[in-house]
């Protein structure tokens, strides 16, 4: 069973100028469900389609079952799924062993820059740069699936 283990902060400096690369991404849900959330999106020029288990205590890890598929597919899921689409660039910034996503949010959650970090276990230690803010793992308002739902503009 594939596990996701991730920490999420919010940004509070720049970062944009140490991104090694940036991509688009544009996704909705066809479950948001906490026990199972199904997403599709288009990332780049790729689609993909996503499941995620509920969290752990801390929030930190849950189960993740990913699987490419042709972004056309996507375009079609899109037309189903629940109401509010996620619009948003990734940047990937390194800082010592490891690479944040740092993800920020256009549309109805504008203004809103959050950045995770993959871990290989909860407890792993990570070089936090100085451009991170609060830490709001195991938050879920700043979970995607939530967004979509009650977005950071509405808040």
């Amino acid at each position: 069973m594939a596990q996701e283990i991730e920490r999420k902060f919010l940004v509070k400096g720049d970062f944009k100028s140490l991104a090694k690369k940036q991509t688009r991404i544009t996704q909705g849900y066809l479950s948001s469900v906490p026990e199972r959330t199904v997403r599709v999106r288009i990332k780049g020029e790729k689609g993909f389609i996503t499941i995620k288990g509920i969290g752990s205590k801390s929030g930190a890890s849950r189960y993740e079952w990913e699987k490419e598929i042709d972004p056309n597919e996507v375009k079609e899921l899109l037309e189903i799924c629940e109401p509010g689409v996620i619009d948003k660039t990734r940047y990937l910034v390194e800082a010592g062993e490891h690479t944040y996503e740092v993800d920020e949010f256009y549309g109805e959650n504008e203004g809103l820059i959050v950045a995770e970090v993959e871990l290989k276990s909860e407890d792993e230690a990570f070089v936090k740069p100085e451009w991170l803010g609060e830490e709001v793992t195991g938050d879920v308002k700043y979970y995607n699936s939530m967004l979509m739902k009650n977005p950071y503009t509405k808040w």
